[in-house]
């Protein structure tokens, strides 16, 4: 008796799944706006995927220029700002710590 109550349950809760998205898919088709939006996300997901892969390789080089500088030059530096400065400013983070250590300056 229950599992026919269930089966029944199960069926109804599928039944007004199908017909709640079959409503929402005849409300959007042929929605001009709809189309619109959706060639705009896409175009907008692409330019962020560009810039995106651009700030991992700066900072990815920021890094490996940060290591060699420690492992390699052996030039003394504190362990986190520079990792941080590095990671977020790629060479040009690499850059402006040479430039103040050359000058003397705390990081």
């Amino acid at each position: 008796m229950q599992g026919l109550f269930l089966q029944a349950l199960e069926g109804s809760a599928i039944e007004g799944a199908s017909q709640t998205a079959n409503d929402i898919t005849q409300q959007l088709a042929g929605n001009w706006q709809i189309l619109v939006i959706g060639f705009i996300l896409i175009i907008a997901a692409v330019l962020i995927l560009i810039h995106l892969k651009k700030i991992i390789v700066n900072s990815a080089l920021g890094l490996i220029a940060w290591a060699v500088m420690v492992f390699v030059l052996k030039i003394e530096l504190q362990l986190i700002p520079t990792i941080a400065i590095s990671a977020i400013f790629g060479l040009a983070g690499v850059g402006a710590i040479l430039i103040l250590k050359f000058f003397n300056m705390p990081i």
